[in-house]
């Protein structure tokens, strides 16, 4: 299963349990067992390296978890658990690069200074006139 351009792992990592689905469905959801969660345990893959490890499971954990019962064929829940599973490792893995500090030019500044004086102003001429004002 591809996970990112240069990082592959072997589905015999992956444990796929089956189950019935909870919710609707009848007789259907009754005698079958279309529930499917996919499980990656990060911790003891052979397949990442030590880095990869390290960030997975301080952003996902040990062991990364995806079900789908969203349909009533087990295939199909099988294909979304297992994409499902790939975008939560891929989000884990992803390397955040350093933000850098802006600040705000002038006109940005100046423009939101002057939204205020308009808004406070406009609130201003809803107030009661007091006995000065008169």
């Amino acid at each position: 299963m591809r996970i990112t351009r240069d990082l592959a792992i072997p589905l015999a990592e992956v444990d796929l349990r089956v189950s019935r689905s909870s919710g609707p469905g009848g007789q259907h959801a009754n005698v079958t067992a279309s529930r499917v969660e996919a499980v990656f345990d990060v911790a003891g893959s052979p397949s990442l390296t030590e880095e990869q490890r390290r960030r997975a499971c301080a952003r996902a954990g040990p062991r990364i978890r995806a079900v789908a019962q969203d349909t009533r064929s087990q295939a199909r829940n099988r294909e979304l658990a297992l994409e499902r599973l790939r975008n939560r490792l891929a989000d884990a893995l992803a390397v955040q690069r350093p933000r850098r500090r802006t600040k705000p030019s002038r006109a940005a500044r100046e423009r939101r200074l002057g939204a205020k004086r308009i808004r406070s102003e406009a609130k201003r001429r809803r107030r009661r006139p007091s006995e000065g004002d008169l």
